[in-house]
């Protein structure tokens, strides 16, 4: 494993155009998504989303703002494979790039920059600050 970046800050959706909610730590269910979060549906290919956390600064925009869940620091998603593992504490993160979004109405998104969805490949318990690393 080789350190990548952290958890910057974390959120979840709790409902349909509902402001996300900050957490400092969150349940992350296999296969699923994040406790509480109304994305967090079995077979959903967008159960967490991450975003750089550098993407946000350059929007101005707070976290969770673009509704993701995990703004990240230090690391950079866009440079990532499909199907790219990612260990944070005891979660496995699974990217899925082919199923991301761009941060609404930003010029950013012209660029290739953008939610990076993933699938949970085994639960656990995140906080924020925790690092994540590339298996």
């Amino acid at each position: 494993m080789s350190a990548a970046g952290f958890v910057a800050s974390l959120q979840i959706c709790p409902g349909h155009r509902k402001p996300m909610l900050p957490l400092h730590e969150v349940r992350v269910l296999t296969n699923r998504g994040l406790e509480a979060d109304m994305h967090s549906l079995e077979k959903n290919t967008r159960q967490v989303l991450l975003l750089e956390g550098e993407t946000s600064d350059s929007l101005q925009r707070s976290p969770g703002e673009v509704k993701e869940n995990i703004p990240t620091r230090n690391i950079a998603l866009m440079t990532l494979s499909r199907n790219q593992l990612l260990a944070i504490g005891e979660v496995r993160l699974q990217t899925v790039l082919s199923a991301g979004g761009t941060p609404s109405g930003s010029p950013e998104a012209s660029e290739g920059r953008r939610r990076i969805p993933a699938r949970v490949v085994r639960g656990g318990l995140i906080r924020r600050g925790e690092q994540i690393e590339l298996l």
